[in-house]
């Protein structure tokens, strides 16, 4: 038995909540991954998994050994990306989980740029709108944006602060009332944004704050280029990070609406899990992340 193997298809079994969804995700068959987990119940004399026909339960000695593993196997990868890091050579895989629209206007740019000073790592991009889970996706390290990050296991790093702003297309202003305060909005269409954490557009001005509850538009999208878009076409008004709209707003396509109110910003984080904290490939990553967004 490769035990290593054996552990690590034990890992992904508890993690993916299945014997197929772990063998797709370690590109092993079915039959390899069964083979392994029943040498090692076999080596421990201790049932790790009871399967069913339909489903699978982690025992009790197993819930307490899967937690060893992942502890024995991370101390393995660390201290080989360590060495290589010590080498002066930095390799490995590297899973990285981005927002899609973030990641078509500025991220993947910057993977790339990693990627070709680092040639020895292997990078696989999950592109989601979505956050992802990183645990059961096995991924190193996601990038979310959000105005605050939910207690959770998972550690994080600011890289960079989104300033947001109103805007709306000309034609739509011009066959509608104008907007001179927060309480405006709610006579207007507003494009929504459907996996935002709120429903509410907080904005301030000076030591006044007013949240809006925007009426949604019959347009809701779950893809902020999609409704930057939208925005443009004259579907509503919008609420959405800068960096999406700039070219848009110097141009004239979009107004940007109530210039003396700011919304409240949100913030772009490294995400990572806590086993992923003394990896010298993730760590390397996202420094060069650090460095580059720095100069925005």
């Amino acid at each position: 038995m490769d035990k290593i193997r054996a552990l690590t298809v034990f890992r992904r079994i508890v993690e993916l909540g299945s014997f197929q969804a772990a063998a797709n995700d370690l590109k092993l068959s079915k039959a390899a991954v069964t083979k392994n987990m029943n040498e090692l119940e076999l080596a421990l004399n201790t049932p790790l998994i009871n399967r069913t026909t339909r489903k699978l339960f982690v025992t009790e000695a197993g819930l307490e050994y899967y937690r060893e593993v992942c502890l024995a196997l991370d101390t393995i990868s660390n201290a080989e990306q360590t060495l290589s890091f010590n080498q002066q050579h930095i390799a490995g895989k590297l899973k990285i989980g981005a927002p899609l629209s973030l990641s078509i206007v500025l991220i993947n740019e910057l993977i790339c740029e990693f990627s070709d000073h680092y040639p020895s790592v292997s990078i696989e991009v999950v592109m989601d709108d979505e956050q992802i889970d990183l645990i059961s996706q096995g991924a190193d390290v996601s990038i979310r944006g959000s105005s605050t990050l939910s207690d959770s296991s998972l550690r994080s790093r600011k890289l960079l602060g989104l300033k947001r702003v109103l805007c709306a297309a000309p034609e739509y202003l011009e066959s509608s009332p104008p907007i001179l305060s927060p309480t405006d909005i709610k006579s207007h269409k507003s494009l929504v944004y459907s996996l935002a954490s709120t429903n509410k557009w907080r904005l301030s001005r000076g030591d006044e704050s007013e949240d809006v509850e925007p009426v949604a538009s019959n347009y809701i999208v779950n893809n902020s280029l999609a409704l930057v878009q939208a925005c443009k076409f004259g579907k509503g008004i919008a609420l959405t990070p800068c960096i999406y709209v700039k070219s848009l707003l110097e141009n004239g396509e979009l107004i940007e609406l109530l210039p003396d109110w700011s919304p409240e910003e949100h913030s772009l984080y490294a995400v990572y899990p806590s086993s992923r904290a003394n990896s010298q490939l993730v760590r390397s990553f996202i420094d060069f992340l650090v460095d580059r967004l720095e100069r925005i």
